[in-house]
């Protein structure tokens, strides 16, 4: 799908909740954050969700390897992993080799995996999955996010959801509420984040949805994030911009800044070719970011989401990638999380056009990080009749 140009955005954002991602009273720095906690500090017992998406669409079979199916290494000869590299959960599924810290988390029963994420009908283009992805509305297109409409059911205190980053994702718009967004660079002026925005914008898509195009800034954000983020904290790791972000996110935490939903991200996994060195380095940024921020947060009712808006086909390509897919796994870690598989491993040999089924519903997934972390009614979100998955604890 081409990129949005200046004047699309533009439009996009008059036509939808987006405008509030330029909006001064959506924009905070660190100093309010702080005022906040004191304030009105986020009260005792209260559950905390992070949220981090990897966009680009990583692949989800070579980061939960099915490594004892020979129709794994069957559809990827040379990009297969061999059973004795990979990182072994039980006797048929085991994390990749960049994967060590969750692998650790799992071994202690603060990792959950659900198996199979996805929705009816899949769609292979980045924006519109993520779209499905952000909105939680696989039917039609929104212009409001699953966050958005929490906020919106859920009050009017502007920092009940922060992005750690200058440009909001669709998922944290609504149609009345925004997400506050926390620059890495703290307080900035809105010409500042105004060219930021206009930075990652490209050419235009008469086609796009409001929804579509916010989705679209989104990703390209995500694709610059590294930079912004490289000296945010001396804590993070260096070169590490999601480390940089969860560190954000855990000292904003500690505080008591009365947040109760963050979202963070990380961009780079459309792996059309060699994808190995590339996926392998993306899963060491995040698994080094997610390990040490679950273990900065142990003992706190602190739960962290990670997804990408699809999985890759089965069989590898000529290039030793893969292409656009349909379902991948969901990962759920930290100290509420009951470890351990959920939904239904996906068949590599009963196919949807070379794609695998998914097997969950990802809405499910929604509703109970929000009803069991968030303490809130999930039906505005992800509408009703979802299925409890037991990954959180009622």
């Amino acid at each position: 799908m081409p990129e949005i140009n200046r004047r699309r955005f533009l439009i996009a954002s008059a036509g939808a909740g987006a405008a509030g991602l330029l909006s001064a009273t959506a924009a905070v720095n660190w100093p309010d954050l702080m005022r906040a906690a004191r304030d009105r500090p986020l009260a005792d017992g209260a559950g905390v969700l992070v949220i981090a998406t990897l966009y680009g669409g990583n692949d989800g079979i070579n980061t939960v390897i099915p490594y004892a199916d020979n129709a794994y290494h069957d559809a990827r000869p040379e990009l297969a992993y061999a059973p004795s590299d990979v990182l072994h959960l039980d006797q048929q599924l085991g994390l990749n080799p960049a994967m060590k810290g969750l692998a650790g988390l799992w071994n202690h029963g603060r990792l959950a995996i659900v198996r199979g994420a996805g929705y009816p009908k899949p769609d292979h283009s980045h924006f519109r999955s993520m779209d499905i992805w952000q909105t939680a509305s696989p039917a039609e297109p929104v212009s409001t996010g699953w966050i958005g409409r929490w906020l919106d059911a859920t009050g009017d205190d502007p920092l009940r959801a922060v992005n750690i980053g200058a440009v909001l994702p669709p998922l944290a718009v609504g149609a009345r509420c925004t997400a506050a967004a926390l620059s890495p660079g703290g307080a900035s002026g809105k010409a500042e984040r105004f060219d930021a925005v206009m930075a990652a914008l490209g050419n235009d898509d008469p086609g796009d949805t409001p929804a579509m195009a916010a989705v679209c800034k989104a990703y390209r954000a995500a694709r610059t994030a590294d930079a912004a983020f490289a000296s945010v904290k001396p804590a993070a790791k260096e070169h590490n911009s999601l480390s940089a972000q969860l560190s954000m996110v855990a000292q904003a935490i500690k505080a008591r800044v009365p947040t109760r939903v963050y979202t963070v991200q990380l961009g780079g996994f459309d792996t059309h070719a060699g994808e190995r060195g590339t996926q392998q380095r993306l899963l060491q940024t995040f698994d080094e970011a997610v390990t040490a921020f679950v273990q900065e947060m142990a003992g706190r009712d602190v739960v962290l989401l990670a997804y990408s808006e699809f999985g890759r086909r089965v069989r590898a390509n000529a290039s030793q990638g893969t292409d656009h897919g349909t379902a991948g796994p969901v990962f759920i870690a930290g100290a509420p999380v009951n470890g351990g598989f959920y939904g239904e491993q996906p068949s590599l040999t009963d196919l949807d056009n070379g794609d695998l089924k998914y097997t969950t519903d990802f809405r499910d997934i929604y509703a109970e990080v929000l009803a069991r972390t968030v303490g809130a009614d999930p039906t505005p979100s992800v509408g009703t009749g979802r299925n409890s998955l037991g990954f959180l604890s009622a």
